[in-house]
């Protein structure tokens, strides 16, 4: 399925718009591909655009004074991911995101997006949606961060996304627990 297809179906799920006001929509977007490894915002960067996933998997990180990374989120296909306290308040990056696998995106920029919602209600809508959908996934983490042991917090991650476990390695799944790659070893 090409890009453009991708993003349409992805839409269709809250958004409906005709033809014309999606090709509209598409030609705000910027396709891009980059390597398994490369990175594409580093912490102090300006970051001026989200990137939705079309093939391919990011992660969203942040490493501590003692070299411990900490992993936010994985973006796997249909998923969004950008530094967002950086792209909505216009700040340097806090946040680093990279590829784990070799990946295509496409690239929309804050003032695009902001400029559609306010053309496109349908648009807006589907952000609002988005943007309440990652806060849910955000505060369900934490809490479970805060009230789960590591095997309960493993179980829930396969749980929700399968796919995780056969495209990320698990040493970044680990990362992604807050624990070593040993101890996921004695849960697996």
């Amino acid at each position: 399925m090409e890009s453009k297809e991708v993003l349409k179906a992805h839409l269709a799920k809250l958004a409906v718009l005709t033809d014309e006001q999606f090709e509209y929509l598409f030609s705000h977007f910027t396709k891009q591909t980059f390597k398994k490894g490369q990175v594409i915002i580093t912490e102090g960067d300006m970051v001026n655009c989200e990137y939705f996933v079309i093939r391919g998997c990011l992660k969203s990180f942040s490493i501590n004074d003692d070299l411990k990374m900490f992993i936010l989120q994985f973006a796997m296909p249909t998923w969004w991911a950008s530094d967002y306290n950086a792209l909505y308040n216009q700040t340097k990056a806090t946040i680093n995101v990279d590829c784990i696998s070799d990946t295509e995106v496409l690239c929309i920029t804050n003032a695009d997006r902001e400029k559609l919602c306010n053309e496109l209600h349908q648009l807006e809508h589907f952000f609002r949606w988005r943007t309440n959908r990652g806060y849910v996934a955000t505060q369900k983490r934490l809490l479970s961060f805060m009230n789960n042991n590591i095997k309960h917090r493993y179980e829930e991650l396969l749980k929700s996304y399968p796919e995780l476990y056969n495209t990320v390695p698990k040493n970044l799944i680990a990362a992604y627990l807050g624990v070593s790659r040993e101890t996921l070893s004695r849960l697996s």
